[in-house]
């Protein structure tokens, strides 16, 4: 039973490997370090309106034996055409955004070289390696060690700005007004905790567990292995705010738009509040922050593209999801080889589209999850479909509120 448990988990460590990245060390830090503590209701509130469509993801995948794509399919060709045209706009933006701070933490890391785009061409080619050699089954495995070293640097890192702190605490929580706060908030919500395509890619990986293990996954394992991923990316969110706002607010500096001189600032500052001692477990946080990040996010878009490819056309690509990784690491570094000094608007560009389309997957993923195509045992009870329908009408408000506000 023990066996069995351990086993089940692993598509929600991706999944908080792939959600704890930018959103946390970049996004959750900056709101830290701009309004202090309030932001914190923001945090609080897009997981609780997110929480159901992210959900629906592996219980799908658990009660069908597909993944959301496959049922995306059943809801109509057009429906999964979209997401093939949505995925194929942004998936090279967000490898890059990704990547680039992926990039610059290295190089404070390791030294080396300070040339990002030598990093980033690194990075993503270990990363590949790992993919090859070990496919799904090396990075389900090498996930639980990154989240638990990720988990640990964390939280002692919150545990000494919290100590050494001797400022009083003001927890008044803040709603951002104005074109450059309002637009700040809506990128911190598109990643927080992550877009809501990541569903699809929870689906998939779930899919590809019982395919590794021969071991059909129950609902109610594969939510308990969601929900245990999903806490922990609320639980990190809060702390990335909190040395944001214990060791930045009100510093008086300002975050650059390049990657190496980002990264610098983040650890210069926490060191210099915390102790030098500290700059270990800041940088070795950061750093496995956005390697989760960035290694899930190269095996997941590739996945989804190949396995839509496949559903479209009905034929299988025998290296299709090869074709799509080295796709995307050449669009990739493309990108960051003539925007390398924009890291910041690469980041704004990424989240806001990612929240802008967040209300096509949560009716998307509401409708399957409820409808014919998912077994009447295994559907939502009443308090989480009206959250999921107070989640649709908060996601499509926001963004109206967004878009007229600009």
């Amino acid at each position: 039973m023990k066996k069995s448990f351990l086993n089940s988990l692993g598509p929600g460590l991706l999944f908080a490997g792939a959600a704890i990245g930018v959103s946390h060390l970049v996004q959750s830090t900056k709101a830290g370090a701009e309004f202090g503590f309030g932001l914190l209701w923001a945090l609080l509130l897009v997981h609780i309106v997110k929480y159901p469509f992210f959900q629906f993801g592996p219980r799908y995948a658990a009660a069908t034996g597909e993944t959301l794509l496959d049922g995306y399919k059943k809801l109509g060709k057009s429906v999964l055409t979209l997401y093939y045209i949505l995925n194929f706009a942004t998936m090279f933006t967000i490898q890059a955004a990704v990547t680039i701070v992926t990039a610059g933490l290295a190089s404070q890391l390791f030294g080396f070289t300070n040339d990002l785009v030598i990093w980033s061409t690194v990075l993503i080619s270990f990363s590949v390696i790992i993919l090859l050699i070990g496919k799904y089954k090396l990075l389900d495995n090498l996930m639980k060690y990154i989240i638990i070293i990720l988990t640990l640097s964390t939280i002692i890192a919150v545990s000494v700005a919290l100590f050494s702190s001797k400022e009083a605490f003001d927890v008044r929580q803040i709603l951002p007004s104005g074109t450059v706060e309002i637009t700040f908030l809506i990128a911190f919500l598109g990643w927080m905790p992550a877009p809501l395509d990541v569903s699809i890619w929870h689906s998939i990986w779930s899919v590809e567990k019982s395919k590794n293990t021969f071991i059909k996954i129950k609902p109610k394992d594969a939510i308990f292995d969601f929900n245990v991923g999903y806490i922990s990316t609320l639980v990190l969110g809060i702390c990335f705010v909190l040395l944001g706002a214990l060791v930045m607010y009100k510093s008086g500096e300002t975050f650059s738009n390049k990657g190496s001189i980002f990264a610098s600032q983040l650890i210069t500052l926490y060191t210099k509040n915390l102790g030098e001692f500290s700059y270990i477990f800041i940088t070795i946080a950061a750093f496995t922050t956005m390697f989760s990040t960035s290694i899930t996010t190269l095996d997941a878009s590739p996945r989804a593209m190949n396995k839509t490819s496949k559903l479209l056309f009905n034929k299988e690509f025998k290296f299709g999801y090869w074709f799509w990784i080295i796709f995307l690491l050449i669009g990739t570094l493309f990108i960051l080889h003539f925007n390398l000094n924009n890291m910041g608007d690469l980041v704004k560009i990424a989240t806001i589209l990612s929240f802008l389309t967040a209300p096509f997957y949560a009716i998307l993923n509401y409708i399957l999850i409820t409808g014919k195509h998912t077994p009447k045992e295994h559907q939502p009870g009443i308090y989480l479909k009206s959250i999921s329908i107070i989640g649709i009408v908060f996601l499509i408000g926001f963004s109206i509120w967004f878009i007229s506000n600009i």
